[in-house]
């Protein structure tokens, strides 16, 4: 084997549980692990939990939850993605692509046609490079979320939407939430 090989990223499984501990063993300790918290938003957790363990220890994760919503004024479902992190002492070696797409292949056995995640704007490229495309690049599409108490607020980070099927065509138009956002 020459001192140049390299293997592919270690493969994603699916787990039964993610807690803040395994998070915390791929992000570390801290309040704001995604840095989003100056959205002030609320957050739902993840219904299904994909990982990637390397060395004994957790190094990346994504997590998945379906989701109630509306295109354009066509009501659908979504598998939305979140929760999306990779230890910052692995980065670089393909294991974000290795856990979404782990998490995106049990998505399309789910039902919903599309995936969708929200991203702060320097993780784009990244998302695009692995497939996803901005729903909100046109000013004219807002993008609605619930929060507690009743509100309904404007989504502060990026909306991207992969589609879970060949043939899944993102409708036209403003996107309205009917939950928290993942």
């Amino acid at each position: 084997m020459s001192a140049h090989h390299t293997s592919g990223p270690p493969s994603a499984i699916r787990l039964t549980q993610f807690t803040s501990a395994d998070l915390a063993e791929i992000l570390g300790e801290g309040n704001d692990p995604f840095g989003v918290a100056e959205t002030g938003l609320a957050w739902l957790p993840k219904d299904e939990h994909f990982a990637v363990r390397h060395e004994d220890r957790f190094v990346a994760h994504a997590g998945l939850r379906r989701l109630p919503l509306t295109v354009g004024g066509t009501g659908m479902e979504v598998v939305g993605v979140g929760s999306v992190a990779v230890a910052p002492d692995v980065r670089g070696r393909g294991l974000a692509r290795s856990v979404v797409a782990a998490a995106l292949s049990h998505a399309r056995t789910l039902g919903p046609r599309h995936a969708l995640l929200f991203c702060r704007p320097p993780l784009v490229a990244l998302y695009e490079r692995l497939g996803w495309r901005p729903v909100d690049e046109d000013p004219s599409v807002e993008v609605l979320v619930e929060q507690p108490g009743d509100r309904v607020v404007t989504m502060p980070l990026r909306t991207m939407v992969t589609p879970l099927h060949e043939d899944a065509q993102w409708p036209a138009g403003p996107v309205r939430l009917w939950s928290l956002p993942m």
